[in-house]
């Protein structure tokens, strides 16, 4: 499958770079062993690298037992890795189309500026988390919930470094999905023992991380 993005979503996301501050690199996780999108994710990568200067790529195709698969935690394919001048833990496995295109777009926005859509009492709280956090947002590229979660997650990832926020393309990952019960989405998980459906407010997203936070207290 060819993946084309037309002249107008181009000059769209064109004009969006128009605001990235510093520098973003993209690492592109693909194999060449039973990988359905990794050929149409690359295709996405190298379109979206072409539309701002600010935007490099480095590809690895590679096992998972590969020193930059481990590095990175990457267990499965295609995975996409996005980096500021930090280190942000934000990745995307899966192929970004649909409206998850629109998610991708933004998180690098998000990791060029550091700034995020978040009320300034949620930013407080999500900085001051002090363990890690691992935030899996499950999604398909034609719900029109999932964006607003997968996003929630990414902002939580820029604020936090202790945070890594994986959105998953819950079809693509089948086994991955059947074994979280994954039978809607937007469906989260944090840190396997706290788990929800739906595109809840970020108050409430909040809400479930932070008892995600008080069980792994509770366990040491």
């Amino acid at each position: 499958m060819v993946i084309e993005i037309d002249d107008l979503t181009r000059r769209r996301v064109t004009n969006i770079f128009k605001i990235l501050k510093s520098p973003v690199k993209i690492y592109l996780f693909t194999t060449t062993m039973h990988c359905l999108y990794c050929n149409e994710v690359e295709g996405i990568v190298n379109i979206i690298s072409s539309l701002s200067p600010l935007i490099s790529v480095e590809k690895c195709t590679c096992s998972i037992d590969h020193p930059q698969a481990r590095r990175f935690r990457i267990d499965k394919h295609p995975a996409i890795v996005i980096h500021g001048e930090k280190e942000f833990n934000i990745r995307y496995f899966g192929l970004p189309v649909g409206y998850e295109f629109g998610v991708v777009i933004d998180s690098i926005v998000a990791a060029s500026t550091g700034m995020v859509k978040l009320p300034p009492n949620i930013v407080d709280l999500v900085k001051n988390i002090s363990i890690p956090i691992h935030i899996q947002v499950f999604v398909t590229p034609t719900c029109p919930y999932c964006p607003s979660v997968a996003k929630t997650a990414y902002s939580f990832a820029v604020l936090n470094q202790n945070i890594t926020a994986d959105v998953i393309e819950a079809t693509e990952f089948p086994e991955l999905s059947r074994r979280y019960g994954v039978y809607a989405v937007p469906k989260t998980v944090v840190n396997d023992v706290v788990e929800f459906e739906g595109a809840v407010p970020t108050d409430i997203f909040l809400r479930h991380v932070m008892r995600a936070t008080d069980l792994a207290g509770r366990r040491d």
